[in-house]
């Protein structure tokens, strides 16, 4: 990384001095949520833009940060969101309208707008940086002893960005990300004595793969599946599934382990996928450039794919945000579709543990701000659980913008002793959340469109019952048929009767065509396989 023409420890270390200011400016986990500041949000998704461009229309994956609009609800506060190209005015509306006791003009005033006019595939930010008046715009418009800036993850782009312009950036610094890798999550999984199934360190190449999978099966000569997980992959969509059942008989138990290890290389090219289109020979090529590990496959009949959502503040404090079972789909159940909140109650407050101690060890680290924990639900009977993490996240997550949602619209807290989210009423609010509706049917619709069946339907939250469904990702509507959304109830049941109503107003509101997903009933739980919150 070349900042500011110093070296890369000077740089680390004067972004680190930046970073500092956070903890000293608000020292008190209310005095960061209640304070008087200036919000510039970076919704870039700075990550391998091949595995990235894998996700359909993640060009609009910008949006999914539109929840931190909820931080207009301070009249003190003010917010810069930032795109590659300009958000239909129409969903900026939706947003703020949704804005409980804040006059929309007051808020709107509170928000500025901007874009890079730039569809090219590049990261944001690295478009940011490209564009020096842009930047200056920025820097004018911040109070800059009252602001701070966040990302969707944090890099070597968004630690230049903040500090070409001197705004604190709330994400863990960019090397600590290793901890948030695959390999990287194992490592603390073992620092922290938190379950993890058996597998490798990180790999570079086609033979040490090849190895490292013959190792692990010879530790577990029982074992019948084995993951290859890309070492930076996401929403599962990096991850192959082996099966080792078709070439026992080419490696017998008695075997040489060079059996073993040739046995792994012929079968590799056999590999179920979980992207489409993918080949071992671009999967291979990949393991290069971000190398990869190898796991054992969790086995079991009932089993599901839970998640921890923690935050570390800036004084370094550690508190637990959420819990939920995630919904899987894809080929082998390992792509990530959407959530259901809370997890399961047999478990969560497990979870809950668990997650605490990986964020403590986090916060050692010196990481701050979101951080969640994917794991393995295997049912062992009479109401017992076997838990297994799987990966860590740090950075925001296929789970953070429901559960913003969720608080937006009700201002209620999380509990930490039931694992429960309240209203302010005191009712235990439920939901079910996703960023892939999607239909081919669908594709077509505009915003607008969507406003007029939501308003004629009345699809809307309803702020007296505080039940209904908010939407996001509208702007994948048009081009892909697709939509995220979250539906709020006051019991599971009721959260999912609130989805399955607006898929069927939306299939009703649709000309007929070929189906890509059907209501969520068809991933009702147990959810089987792991997958990792994008």
């Amino acid at each position: 990384m070349q900042m500011l023409n110093v070296s890369y420890l000077e740089q680390i270390d004067k972004f680190r001095n930046l970073q500092l200011t956070l903890g000293e400016r608000w020292k008190t986990v209310e005095m960061f949520d209640n304070s008087d500041a200036d919000i510039l949000i970076i919704p870039s998704l700075s990550i391998d833009q091949r595995e990235l461009r894998k996700i359909e229309g993640c060009d609009h994956y910008e949006e999914r940060l539109l929840f931190s609009l909820i931080r207009l609800q301070n009249p003190r506060n003010r917010l810069i969101y930032v795109t590659s190209l300009p958000l239909h005015p129409s969903v900026i509306d939706y947003y703020l309208q949704l804005l409980p006791g804040i006059p929309f003009s007051h808020a709107r005033n509170r928000l500025l707008l901007l874009s890079t006019y730039d569809a090219s595939l590049k990261p944001l930010t690295q478009k940011i940086l490209e564009r020096p008046r842009l930047m200056e715009r920025i820097r004018q418009a911040l109070r800059l002893d009252k602001s701070f800036m966040v990302c969707y993850n944090a890099t070597e782009l968004e630690a230049e960005l903040s500090l070409k312009l001197e705004v604190p950036l709330y994400a863990a610094a960019p090397d600590l990300q290793i901890w948030g890798t695959k390999s990287g999550s194992r490592q603390i999984f073992a620092q922290t004595g938190v379950p993890h199934p058996d597998g490798s360190e990180r790999v570079w190449n086609e033979l040490d793969l090849a190895e490292a999978a013959a190792d692990l099966w010879e530790r577990q000569p029982s074992l019948k599946r084995m993951v290859v997980k890309l070492n930076e992959g996401i929403s599962g969509e990096g991850n192959a599934l082996l099966d080792l059942r078709p070439i026992s008989s080419l490696a017998p138990p008695d075997g040489s382990r060079s059996e073993r290890v040739a046995a792994m290389k012929e079968r590799f090219v056999t590999m179920r996928f979980q992207a489409k289109e993918e080949n071992w020979e671009n999967f291979s090529g990949r393991i290069t450039e971000l190398g990869a590990i190898v796991e054992a496959f969790v086995e079991g009949e009932i089993k599901r794919s839970p998640s921890v959502q923690g935050r570390i503040t800036p004084s370094g404090d550690v508190e637990i945000l959420s819990t939920h079972d995630q919904i899987l789909g894809g080929p082998d159940g390992q792509i990530y579709l959407g959530c259901r909140f809370p997890a399961d109650e047999a478990y969560r407050l497990q979870l809950q543990q668990l997650g605490l101690k990986i964020g403590r060890n986090l916060a050692q680290k010196g990481a701050l701000e979101r951080y969640g924990v994917d794991f393995i639900a295997v049912d062992q009977g009479d109401g017992q659980w076997d838990l297994q993490a799987i990966e860590i996240n740090l950075r925001k997550g296929g789970t953070t913008h429901p559960l913003m949602t969720l608080k937006l619209m009700t201002n209620g807290r999380y509990g930490l002793s039931t694992g429960l989210f309240y209203s302010q009423q005191g009712r235990p609010k439920y939901y079910i959340a996703t960023d892939n509706l999607q239909k081919e049917r669908y594709q077509g619709l505009l915003p607008n469109d969507l406003m007029d069946i939501i308003a004629h339907h009345r699809l809307h939250f309803d702020t007296g019952t505080e039940t209904g469904t908010v939407f996001h990702l509208m702007g994948c509507l048009s081009q892909f048929g697709k939509l995220g959304l979250t539906s709020i109830g006051d019991s599971p049941q009721q959260a999912e009767e609130i989805y399955n109503k607006v898929v069927k107003v939306l299939d009703d509101e649709t000309p007929t065509k070929n189906n890509n997903f059907a209501s969520l009933s068809e991933y009702a739980l147990p959810i089987t396989w792991d997958g990792c919150s994008c």
